[in-house]
C-alpha cells in the first residue's frame, strides 16, 4: 500500500501526496498556473528547491514572484552561478571560488587563467552576452549529495584549487551537496534554487563592475578578480533600480560638498573631515538644534577625555571585544637627542600605562555617574555629549562623510530603575520620532536582539528585549506603518537595540538613532545607586543617539536634499545681485536689513552678468537669489528668485524680510 504524507497549506487545507513526492508535484496538483509561476518552497519554515521530496509531513508555502524578498534572493543566487559558468565557458582554465547574492544583486569571485590578465570591464559585455544564452537554454537546477571525497577528487583533477582547499574543510558528517546546471556544469553549494535558469529573466541583470578581491578575504592569499552585477526580477525593476542609481551619483554629498564648498578630505588626515566655513555652518545649526531638543527633554550636556587607560577599557569589555578598532598608544614623553637639531622626539618610557583613544563615550559616562551619591530619587539621570571619537576603521571602508575615522555623536546614556525603561524608552521614540520629521524622514523601527558572543545572563537579555518591545508597544510603533520587524543576533554584545531605518528621498535606508538597554556596562563598571531599602543597586544604562554621528547625518541630509537643504540649515541662505554696479549701494541695504534680521546673506558685486550670477549661485544650491535692478531701488523691492521654483516673485523689502525670517526658523522654533 503506497505511503500518504499529509501537506498543509496556509489557507488551512491539507492534501495528501505519494511518499516521494516534491512541491513542485503540489503545485501541479493544485493546477497549471501555480505550477509555472512556482519558483521555490518553504517546508517547515526552511526554503527549499521545487523539486527536493517531502521527508515526511509538512507544512508547505509555494514561494513565487510575488513573495518578493524571498524571490529576488533567490534569483540573484542564481545570477552568481550562471556568472560563473558563464565566465568558465568563455574562458577554459578559469577557476571559481564564491558568489553569494548582495542587497541588489550578486557577485562571484573568480581567477584568470594563467595565459590571460585578470578580467576588466571591456569582457564584461561577452560574459552578459553568455549569461543571457545559458538563461534561455532553460537549464534545469538539479541538486545532489556528493561526498566530501567526492568533491576533492572532482576540483583536484580540474585544477580548481581553491575549491578543493575548501572542500578538504568541510565536515564528513554532514550532507554536502552540489547543484548541475544542465548535464555540463555544476557547482558546489547548499542551495537552494530555482527550477532552472529559464526563471530567470535575461533583460534583468546588468554585470556593474570589476575589482580586485583576496581568496578567504586575506592579502596574503592569492589575488582575485570579483565581478559584481545586479540582479532583479524583470526588467522593469532592473531599469528603476539604474535610474535610481543614476540619482544618487547626482546625489552624491562628496561631489556636491565639492560644489558647495562644504567640506574636504585629503590623505594627510585620512578617514577626517576638514570643515569649511559653509560645512561648518551646517553643523553648528545641527547641533544649535540638537541642543535644544535635549535641553527640553531634561538632558544635562557633559565633556569627557579623549584618552582613557586602557585598563578602563578592559574592565568595561571593549579591549577584548573591539580593541581591533582602537586606537591605542603608550603614554609619551619628549626627549632632545643631543645629536639632533634640537628639536624633540617622543621617546617610551619603560613603564609608560597604554592610552586609548575613545571609540565611544559610554565608559566615560559611567564614571560621570559615578561620582558622588546617587538616590533612586535622582533617576532618571540623562547625560549628553557631542561627543569626538575615533576608530580604526579599514582603510578600504572609508567613504566619505559616511564612513570615517574620526566623528562627533549626538550621545546621551539614561541611568535609570528597571521600572523606568519602559517610560524612558517611550519617551525616545517620541523624541527621535520629531527630530526626523522635522528633517522630512519617514522611518522603520527595528529590534535588533541577542548575538551569539555576548555578556550577561539569558535572564537579563530576555527582560531587557521585552522592555523594547513594550516601549515600542507604547510609543504605538510596533506596527506595519513604522515597519516594525526583529533582527535575530543584530545586538550589540552588551545589550539589545532599538534601530531607526530612514528611507531618503530615493527610497535608499539609512541606519542611524539608536536606543540600547543595558545591565553589562553597570556591573562590569560597578555603577550603583542607593534604593528606597538603603542598599546598592544596579542603575539600568539606556545608550542612545537619534544622528548617530553628525558626519553621517549631514552627509545622509546632502544626498536626501540633493544638497538643497532646508533654508535655516542653508550655509547662506539669501544672495543679493545687483543687476548693474550703480545699485551695489541699494544692494548693500537690502543685505545689512536682511542680516539685521537674523538672516545669513551675503552680496554678490562682481561685474558679471545677472544670468551668470543666478546660474553659479543655483549651482551653489543656495536657497534664495534676491535680484535688485534700478526700478527695485527706486521701489524698494526685490525680484525673489526660489531655488527650484520656476516663477520669480517681486516683493517689498519688508515682504522679503519676513518671508526668508519664516522659511529661515528652525523648525522647532516655529509656532
Amino acid at each position: 500500500m503506497t505511503e500518504l504524507l499529509k501537506i498543509s497549506l496556509p489557507d488551512g487545507s491539507v492534501r495528501e501526496m505519494e511518499r516521494g513526492s516534491t512541491p513542485a508535484d503540489v503545485a501541479a496538483a493544485i493546477g497549471p498556473g501555480l505550477a509555472k509561476a512556482a519558483l521555490a518552497a518553504r517546508v517547515n519554515g526552511e526554503v527549499r528547491d521545487l523539486g527536493r521530496p517531502f521527508e515526511g509531513d509538512s507544512e508547505l508555502a509555494l514561494i513565487t514572484s510575488k513573495d518578493e524578498a524571498e524571490a529576488l534572493e533567490l534569483a540573484r543566487h542564481d545570477y552568481a552561478h550562471v556568472l560563473a559558468e558563464a565566465v568558465q565557458a568563455l574562458y577554459p582554465g578559469t577557476q571559481i571560488t564564491f558568489g553569494p547574492a548582495t542587497d541588489d544583486g550578486f557577485y562571484y569571485d573568480v581567477k584568470a587563467p594563467a595565459d590571460r590578465a585578470p578580467f576588466s570591464m571591456e569582457d564584461l559585455p561577452d560574459i552578459e552576452e553568455k549569461m543571457r544564452e545559458i538563461i534561455k537554454a532553460d537549464k534545469p537546477l538539479v541538486r545532489e549529495a556528493w561526498t566530501r571525497e567526492q568533491l576533492i577528487e572532482k576540483w583536484e583533477s580540474e585544477g580548481e584549487s581553491f575549491k578543493a582547499e575548501w572542500a578538504k574543510e568541510l565536515p564528513e558528517n554532514e550532507e554536502l551537496t552540489v547543484y548541475w546546471s544542465g548535464e555540463d556544469w555544476l557547482d558546489m553549494c547548499r542551495g537552494p534554487h530555482l527550477p532552472s535558469t529559464g526563471k530567470l529573466d535575461p533583460q534583468a541583470f546588468k554585470l556593474m563592475r570589476v575589482a580586485g578581491a583576496y581568496w578567504r578575504g586575506d592579502q596574503k592569499n592569492a589575488q582575485l578578480t570579483r565581478i559584481y552585477g545586479t540582479g532583479w526580477l524583470n526588467k522593469k525593476q532592473l531599469n528603476q533600480h539604474l535610474m535610481r542609481l543614476g540619482e544618487a551619483a547626482k546625489r552624491d554629498h562628496r561631489k556636491l560638498g565639492r560644489e558647495m564648498d562644504l567640506f574636504h578630505l585629503q590623505e594627510e588626515a585620512h578617514g577626517s573631515v576638514f570643515w569649511h566655513p559653509k560645512g561648518y555652518r551646517i553643523w553648528r545649526e545641527l547641533e544649535a538644534y540638537m541642543r535644544r531638543k535635549m535641553d527640553a527633554a531634561d538632558y544635562r550636556e557633559i565633556k569627557t577625555p579623549q584618552l582613557m587607560d586602557v585598563r578602563q577599557w578592559e574592565q568595561s569589555g571593549h579591549w577584548g571585544k573591539y580593541a581591533e578598532n582602537m586606537f591605542a598608544v603608550p603614554d609619551m614623553v619628549p626627549e632632545v637627542d643631543d645629536d639632533s637639531d634640537g628639536a624633540a622626539k617622543p621617546t617610551v618610557e619603560s613603564d609608560a600605562d597604554w592610552m586609548a583613544i575613545k571609540p565611544m563615550n559610554c565608559p566615560a559616562h559611567v564614571l560621570v555617574f559615578k561620582q558622588g551619591i546617587t538616590s533612586y530619587r535622582d533617576l532618571p539621570i540623562r547625560l549628553g555629549e557631542m561627543g569626538c571619537c575615533h576608530r580604526n576603521e579599514p582603510h578600504g571602508a572609508l567613504h566619505g562623510l559616511m564612513r570615517v575615522r574620526q566623528f562627533t555623536q549626538d550621545d546621551a546614556h539614561i541611568f535609570c530603575t528597571e521600572d523606568q525603561v519602559v517610560e524612558e524608552v517611550r519617551r525616545f521614540c517620541k523624541l527621535a520620532d520629531q527630530v526626523y520629521r522635522d528633517f522630512g524622514f519617514s522611518y522603520h523601527v527595528k529590534l535588533a536582539t541577542r548575538p551569539e558572543k555576548r555578556f550577561g545572563s539569558d535572564a537579563d537579555w530576555d527582560k531587557a528585549e521585552q522592555e523594547l518591545r513594550d516601549a515600542v508597544a507604547e510609543a504605538g510603533m510596533d506596527n506595519e506603518e513604522y515597519g516594525w520587524e526583529e533582527l535575530p543576533g543584530e545586538g550589540a554584545f552588551y545589550a539589545p537595540k532599538l534601530e531607526w531605518h530612514l528611507t531618503d528621498a530615493i527610497g535608499r535606508t539609512w541606519q542611524v538613532g539608536t536606543i540600547q538597554s543595558d545591565r553589562v556596562l553597570p556591573d562590569r563598571l560597578d555603577a550603583t545607586y542607593v534604593g528606597e531599602d538603603g542598599g546598592k543597586h544596579r542603575p539600568v544604562m539606556l545608550h542612545r543617539a537619534i544622528f548617530g554621528s553628525y558626519e553621517r547625518f549631514i552627509g545622509i541630509l546632502i544626498e536626501h536634499y540633493a544638497g538643497r537643504l532646508p533654508a535655516w540649515l542653508s550655509p547662506v541662505q539669501a544672495v543679493v545681485a545687483p543687476i548693474v554696479s550703480d545699485i551695489d549701494d541699494y544692494a548693500g541695504e537690502v543685505e545689512a536689513k536682511l542680516t539685521g534680521a537674523g538672516l545669513r546673506v551675503k552680496s554678490d558685486l562682481r561685474n558679471e552678468k545677472i544670468n551668470y550670477k543666478v546660474r553659479e549661485h543655483s549651482l551653489a544650491k543656495v536657497p534664495h537669489i534676491l535680484v535688485v535692478g534700478k526700478r527695485e531701488a527706486e521701489e524698494g523691492k526685490v525680484t525673489m528668485r526660489t531655488l527650484g521654483e520656476k516663477e520669480q516673485r517681486v516683493l517689498t523689502l519688508d515682504e522679503a524680510v519676513s518671508m526668508l525670517s519664516e522659511a529661515a526658523t528652525p523648525p522647532d522654533l516655529r509656532d
